[in-house]
């Protein structure tokens, strides 16, 4: 196989969907046995502790508080938004408080975070 360029690499992140992009990061932590989520929430709290001007932010993550009294269909809407699977699913919302969507728009954070809540789940963006 022949080695792929950094540019390479982002071009073709480029042309996929962000549940695409939330299968690869998946599969990549699982095969090398690392977490990128650390990262992110240290990177995003790094501007806020050094007293820097507010920024608007253009991405959100939007978080799993709570399932609620509707464990299923919380399940379903998880399914829908990330494409896992049944069992992956359960235990995203199992594992509360777990990010659902991260790196998203602030529309599709929005629309993510209504379509929880009107299954009965808790949620926050962040």
């Amino acid at each position: 196989m022949a080695k792929l360029s950094t540019t390479e690499l982002l071009d073709a992140f480029k042309e996929m969907t962000l549940l695409e992009v939330s299968e690869f990061v998946k599969a990549f932590e699982e095969e090398f046995d690392v977490t990128a989520a650390a990262p992110v929430a240290v990177a995003a709290a790094g501007p806020a502790a050094g007293g820097e001007a507010a920024v608007e932010k253009d991405t959100f993550d939007v978080v799993l508080e709570s399932a609620g009294e509707s464990k299923i269909k919380v399940i379903k809407e998880v399914r829908g938004l990330t494409g896992l699977g049944l069992k992956e699913a359960k235990e995203l919302v199992e594992s509360a408080p777990k990010a659902v969507v991260e790196g998203a728009k602030k529309e599709d954070a929005e629309k993510a975070k209504e379509a929880l809540e009107g299954a009965g789940a808790t949620v926050s963006l962040k």
